[in-house]
């Protein structure tokens, strides 16, 4: 058994029958790290020396009998804006180039609790502003498919390591498609969870309306696997809701035969791909000959959401990145004259372009004489999406439509214009602003060899809508709709 060819529950399995030990999972994890991370950049920090310590610990606890789950002994790679008790988080800014948390966010606890191996922290665009990957203060991901071109983002390196085989899945953080996007580029798996089933208690927050942490893996039952070992109700959050159930697993079934599916109009206009459509309505077509009911409808004032989703969340990103001061922890310039200089120029120095250009955004919305035009308008505006999302899901069980319209451009292309790069997130950021749960996985290739990936939306806490419709047309293309860079 090649083992960075198989799933992450497949390998859990392997584990638990005694075929491999966890340290074997974990050195063929490493030795693929070495072996991509020149032409990749995935990693901002690779904790080869604490995932064998760990790899040892569990295989104790496996054999003992005390870890069963499904993930027990499978390496995993983190998103580098969620605390790691130990390992630096630097959100991939000259920022917090030094900041080395004291505790570990909630996911991290849950995934030690499940018996999984962190190998480290995955680049990603600084502080998640961003959908390529590539304004890291640390260097550009590539993808592994085509290294002249992006991985997506702003989880890019986490969906970089899942497709170059570096492990079989990562955590990702997504506030307006920087799950799904780059899984759409990088041909993997990645699930955005409804707002509030994964806590949020240790994510260096972007935009808190909007961020949620989620799964990124080689096929849906990896993500449905991952999605329950870290979904909880957690206490320290205030954004963290109670749900009935978290057994996403048992919503891996084949049968679609009961669903509603609904494709928006808009999803097809103008700036969308011909070989990203063909493939999508290719998927359609695969859901529709399992069952399941397919029809075309009128989704009103998506045509708004990117103006509404950038007024927002660079209202509370200025709001959040006010903390990064250079007076407690991460970077401090050399050189100032008095408290206001160290902050003018700690910031100044500290912040990339693009982080700066959306926390000016965010201060000239939310300022005197602005703040009813812009910042309530866009609020006003995220409400009444909300409410036609309702009104489609009264008719509907899943939305369909791409992630992105295009397949990954090449690297510098969407940096040069980014306007344009904002909206390349027409298809995502509507499941942001109304707290949906949206699922991307690959649907096809383009004719340069690049992955097209499709989405799937739920209403709130229906991601076993989402899950099953992905399973069933996973299930239908077989082996092929595994994801991942073959060599």
């Amino acid at each position: 058994m090649e083992i960075k060819d198989v799933t992450a529950v497949q390998l859990s399995a392997a584990i638990k029958e005694g075929k491999i030990t966890v340290s074997d999972a974990v050195e063929a994890s490493l030795a693929a790290v070495r072996a991509s991370e020149a032409s990749i950049h995935a990693f901002l920090l690779v904790d080869e020396e604490g995932a064998r310590a760990r790899a040892a610990e569990v295989q104790k606890k496996i054999d003992a009998g005390e870890l069963n789950g499904p993930l027990a002994g499978v390496p995993v790679a983190i998103k580098d804006n969620i605390c790691t008790k130990g390992l630096a988080t630097t959100c991939a800014s000259k920022i917090l180039q030094n900041f080395v948390p004291t505790y570990d966010a909630e996911v991290i606890t849950r995934l030690e609790e499940g018996g999984a191996v962190i190998i480290g922290k995955t680049n990603m665009d600084e502080f998640a502003m961003g959908s390529t990957t590539e304004t890291s203060a640390y260097g550009v991901t590539k993808n592994p498919w085509n290294t002249e071109h992006v991985p997506g983002g702003s989880s890019g390196g986490s969906c970089a390591a899942v497709a170059a085989g570096e492990v079989p899945m990562a955590l990702g953080s997504d506030t307006g498609g920087s799950i799904r996007q780059p899984s759409s580029f990088c041909g993997v798996t990645g699930m955005k969870p409804t707002y509030g089933t994964v806590s949020r208690y240790g994510l260096i927050a972007y935009g808190s309306s909007l961020d949620q942490i989620g799964p990124v893996a080689k096929d849906v039952t990896d993500c449905a696997a991952l999605l329950q070992t870290v979904a909880s109700y957690d206490a320290k959050d205030a954004t963290s809701m109670k749900r009935d159930d978290y057994d996403f697993m048992s919503a891996l079934k084949e049968d679609v035969s009961d669903l509603k599916i609904g494709i928006p109009n808009s999803c097809f206009g103008e700036g969308l791909d011909p070989q990203v459509k063909e493939s999508i309505l290719k998927a359609a077509d695969v859901l529709k000959a399992r069952g399941a009911e397919v029809e075309y409808f009128d989704l009103d004032l998506i045509d708004y959401a990117i103006p509404a989703y950038y007024v927002i969340a660079s209202a509370e990103a200025s709001s959040n990145l006010e903390r990064f001061d250079g007076v407690k922890y991460g970077f401090r310039a050399k050189e100032y004259e008095g408290l206001h200089d160290m902050y003018k120029k700690s910031r100044s120095e500290g912040f990339g372009p693009e982080v700066k250009r959306r926390i000016m955004l965010g201060s000239f919305v939310l300022s005197s004489g602005y703040y009813d035009a812009y910042y309530l308008k866009a609020l006003r505006t995220k409400a009444l999406i909300r409410q036609t999302f309702d009104r489609a899901f009264e008719k509907y069980d899943v939305i369909l439509g791409p992630a992105a319209p295009t397949t990954a451009p090449k690297l510098g292309e969407s940096l040069s214009d980014p306007l344009q790069m904002y909206l390349g997130d027409v298809y995502t950021i509507s499941a942001n602003l109304a707290g949906l749960p949206g699922i991307c996985l690959p649907c096809g290739m383009d004719s340069k060899g690049l992955p097209i990936g499709l989405q799937l939306l739920g209403d709130c806490f229906k991601e076993e809508h989402i899950i099953r419709a992905a399973y069933a047309y996973e299930c239908s293309r077989g082996q092929t709709a595994l994801a991942g860079k073959r060599d």
